[in-house]
Parts: C-alpha cells; sequence; structure tokens
C-alpha cells in the first residue's frame, strides 16, 4: 500500500488530458469504499471543460488549481433515501480517500478541496450546476498529470498522538 505513505497534496498540473480509462478507474476506485449500512450517498461530477472548470476554480479562495487540472471531480452527497444519514460525511470521506489513493497507483496527482458545511462554497456549487434540493456539494477533487510535484514518503508517524488503554 505504498499509495497511502506516498500520497501528497498535488496543485500543479502539466496541460495534459487524463485518458478516459484513468477517469474511470478513479470513479470506480471512489465508488468502493465502505458506507453506513452500504447506503452509498455518492453522486459524481465528472468536468473537464476549461470553461466550467475555471467557473469551478473560483468557489474558494483555496481553489484555483482547479482551473489547470485536467479534470475536476465534484464529490456530491444525497439526502434521501439513507439508512444512516448521519454518517454521511464518514461515507464521502472514504469516497475521497479512495479516489485520491487511486490518482497516486496512476501517476496522478490529487488534492482535496472542502466543500461541505461551508454554506457559501455549497451554495456556488449548486447554482452552478443547479443541483437538486437532494443532493449537496461535500468536496471537489482536482486532478492532472503533476507539473514538478511529487508523490512521495514524508513520514507523519507521531508517537505522541498514540494512547493505549486511555488518554495520557
Amino acid at each position: 500500500m505504498e499509495a497511502i505513505f506516498n500520497r501528497r497534496s498535488i496543485r500543479k498540473y502539466e496541460d495534459r488530458p487524463i485518458e478516459k480509462e484513468k477517469i474511470e478507474k478513479l470513479l470506480r476506485a471512489a465508488m468502493q469504499a465502505p458506507s453506513a449500512a452500504n447506503q452509498q450517498p455518492w453522486e459524481f461530477l465528472v468536468i473537464e471543460d476549461k470553461e466550467i472548470l475555471k467557473k469551478l476554480s473560483e468557489v474558494s479562495p483555496y481553489s484555483k488549481m482547479v482551473r489547470t487540472s485536467a479534470v475536476t471531480f465534484v464529490l456530491l452527497a444525497r439526502k434521501d433515501g439513507l439508512l444512516a444519514p448521519g454518517c454521511v460525511p464518514q461515507d464521502m470521506g472514504a469516497a475521497s480517500e479512495n479516489l485520491l489513493l487511486q490518482a497516486v497507483e496512476l501517476g496522478l496527482g490529487a488534492v482535496w478541496l472542502g466543500v461541505a458545511s461551508i454554506d457559501e462554497r455549497m451554495s456556488y456549487i449548486k447554482d452552478l450546476f443547479n443541483l437538486p434540493d437532494n443532493i449537496e456539494a461535500f468536496a471537489l477533487i482536482p486532478v492532472g498529470y503533476p507539473d514538478g510535484q511529487q508523490n512521495k514518503f514524508v513520514d507523519r508517524f507521531d508517537k505522541a498522538r498514540v494512547h493505549y488503554e486511555s488518554y495520557k
């Protein structure tokens, strides 16, 4: 599982499209995520159009790299028909991480941009894509071939954050 240890937030991309097969592999990985009661609340918008990417890059001050991505995935969560609605953020987080790890395996770079629980960002995406009321924006994941940055190991283990049997 080298992808877990090598994954980094990649924000600079080559001006190069991503093959359709790789896009499908990214989506398949995201949809393999575990979810509470197998509710699979996820939906995905796959954005490659440069004009739409430009508009999407304005969702927050931290999303400018969306403009130069080859593709950006808009992760959406259904609000209806769920057995465990309180677990949707966890389900969506698992799907997001799976997509990010698959990107590493495919030689791609990606970064997770938070949208959920920030009303202005959620509203911006709802309006931009005319989302129905039962669908909420969760995150953006811009993806591309890395331009200068690398997915490489950085040891983040911190023994001081591990507690056995009780919090000490």
